[in-house]
């Protein structure tokens, strides 16, 4: 099965409400809110990260509009260095290219899925459906009660923040 095919399964097997969206290509959040005609702050931005301390890869998963706060995500997690997954690390863990990774851990992929908390608070998410021309509009909190993170907690800079170094 696909990334895709075990989403909409899992969403049809859970008995929850989604509409699956066709759209022009877009590879970037703020490219799939424009082609979608959705907010930014309702994507389900998803970043495979490689994090040190022997965790290894998670995804972690915002709203479209936001940045992780370095800070933030290394205090909560525990961990001294994180990076971006490289597009040979994010095929062999997701088989999916950037810009198509849905925001889901176990069971779709098998990395731990952790959740912004501004993200989470939304009435509606629309996320990638392991594609870049197809997406899923759905209440987050289906999406949570499904996706199952493993914490969901602050982790992105303050609206209006400056980029602050890593």
């Amino acid at each position: 099965m696909t990334p895709a095919d075990r989403i909409l399964a899992l969403l049809t097997e859970r008995g929850v409400s989604f509409e699956v969206l066709e759209h022009p290509h877009a590879t970037t959040a703020l490219e799939a809110a424009s082609a979608r005609g959705t907010p930014p702050a309702w994507g389900g931005k998803s970043i495979v990260m490689k994090l040190d301390r022997g965790i290894g890869f998670v995804v972690v998963a915002m709203g479209g509009d936001r940045q992780v706060d370095n800070r933030r995500l290394r205090a909560h997690l525990g961990v001294r260095r994180y990076r971006f997954a490289t597009e040979e690390e994010l095929m062999a863990q997701t088989g999916l290219r950037r810009g198509a990774v849905p925001p889901f851990g176990h069971p779709v992929f098998d990395l731990p899925l952790y959740v912004d908390a501004d993200r989470a608070a939304t009435e509606t998410i629309v996320f990638s459906l392991a594609s870049h021309t197809r997406s899923v509009r759905m209440a987050t909190a289906d999406w949570l009660a499904v996706a199952a993170p493993r914490d969901v907690f602050a982790l992105c800079k303050d609206r209006g923040d400056s980029p602050r170094p890593a």
